[in-house]
């Protein structure tokens, strides 16, 4: 691990109440690793009796709307500009459900509900496929163990449609 601010490498110092953790001895400062953080998006529709699940290029499952964090922005700011730019739709408003680990990409996920503004969907760069589904076949559609299977449990309970 190196210094972010310097570039020198860290080593690990003991922190009371924290344990060990990295420092850097050219800043004289504890240095926490960089945690990235991104959102997971059950998106539905304004009746909230469809929701949006996609196909991101390259790959052949479907999942939740997702997207990285950046620098300086909230997840509230993220949700509309990745929806707008993954599908061409505008978020209406959202509520935050939880958060959960995403052990495959080493990032936090923050998962909501969003409800978006019903238009024509529109694929960024990024998505290959995008379709609105009865909430009933969500489940078969996403898969199983994964933090997208997670969240739209979330969202089903929150819309009252849980088995």
């Amino acid at each position: 691990m190196f210094c972010r601010d310097c570039g020198k490498k860290l080593t690990l110092r003991f922190m009371e109440n924290e344990g060990l953790v990295p420092y850097c001895e050219a800043c004289g400062k504890f240095k926490f690793p960089f945690f990235p953080i991104a959102v997971s998006m059950a998106v539905v529709d304004r009746a909230e009796n469809r929701i949006l699940l996609a196909k991101h290029t390259g790959e052949d499952e479907f999942k939740l709307l997702a997207g990285y964090i950046k620098k300086g922005e909230s997840a509230e700011r993220a949700i509309p500009r990745e929806l707008k730019e993954e599908t061409g739709l505008s978020a209406v408003k959202w509520k935050y459900l939880g958060s959960r680990y995403h052990d495959a990409k080493d990032l936090l996920m923050l998962g909501f509900l969003v409800v978006a503004e019903d238009g024509e969907i529109s694929l960024g760069e990024e998505i290959a496929e995008a379709r609105w589904y009865a909430p009933e076949e969500t489940r078969a559609l996403v898969a199983k163990g994964t933090v997208a299977e997670y969240f739209l449990g979330c969202a089903l309970t929150e819309l009252g449609k849980r088995k």
